[in-house]
């Protein structure tokens, strides 16, 4: 009987180069998650992830397959709330210093027309980024939500006898925080602060209030994240935030583009 020999592991051999990897490991999985629904209590979609872990200048290599081990462990329990407790593990396991994980994925929040009450589902795509070290400055946590919504121009309807140009709008708002920040509340920012929200469903009489709404409240880009930043400023959890603003110009061949970013009391 032939004698059996171990498989080589080139994972554990010397690597000579002197060049560390900030980030190694796994990208593009699509994997179920459960996120937490205000309405609901928790909601299931599919997130697109990715992981990975800081590699010393003397590593040749990582072991890919421990990442997908580490999620499949903690499958049916892959929230946000549990995701300090992956990470720690991906540390432990593939012998890290840091380790990084992040979750996009569509989220939906069931929408009432505002005149008629004709309910709809609205997605909304969400971010979640965790890296966790053995250090403070290396471990850092940021929920993301993106939200498109309408904007009308104000310079438009002030110069015009009639009418006025709008577009679609895309906001993204993101922020560090303590304890949690629901995403409902976030959404809720951004759509105060754009002209008019959207809404999955419209009949006649929605459309005409929210043609009129969004003529009543125009918006420049500008406008749209000072207002959000506004809004931040008073959620006492969050102690930084980004907020970005598209507006995709329906008489110009560009868009129009404005960020705030803010750390509160120093933070980071």
């Amino acid at each position: 009987m032939p004698r059996k020999t171990p498989l080589r592991d080139l994972m554990l051999e010397p690597d000579h180069r002197n060049l560390e990897i900030q980030k190694v490991g796994v990208k593009g999985l699509r994997y179920p998650i459960i996120v937490q629904d205000r309405s609901n209590g928790t909601q299931h979609t599919v997130a697109q992830i990715q992981m990975s872990v800081h590699l010393p200048h003397n590593f040749r290599g990582t072991h890919m397959s421990r990442f997908i081990e580490i999620l499949n462990q903690h499958r049916g329990n892959i929230v946000s709330d549990n995701l300090k407790k992956i990470l720690e593990e991906t540390r432990k396991r593939l012998d890290a210093e840091v380790a990084h994980m992040e979750l996009e994925f569509p989220y939906f929040i069931e929408k009432k027309a505002p005149v008629t009450g004709a309910k709809g589902l609205q997605e909304y795509i969400c971010r979640f980024s965790g890296s966790l070290g053995a250090r403070e400055k290396d471990t850092d946590f940021i929920l993301e939500v993106r939200v498109p919504a309408t904007t009308l121009c104000p310079c438009s309807r002030e110069i015009s006898d009639f009418g006025a140009h709008n577009q679609r709008s895309l906001l993204s708002i993101s922020v560090r925080f303590y304890g949690f920040v629901w995403i409902e509340d976030l959404v809720e920012v951004a759509e105060k602060a754009a002209s008019c929200a959207l809404y999955p469903l419209l009949k006649r009489k929605d459309e005409k209030y929210v043609t009129e709404h969004a003529y009543n409240n125009p918006r420049f880009v500008e406008d749209v994240v000072r207002e959000c930043a506004l809004s931040l400023e008073q959620m006492e959890d969050v102690y930084w935030y980004r907020v970005e603003a598209e507006n995709f110009e329906s008489i110009h061949n560009h868009n129009a583009y404005a960020l705030i970013e803010n750390s509160k009391n120093g933070k980071k």
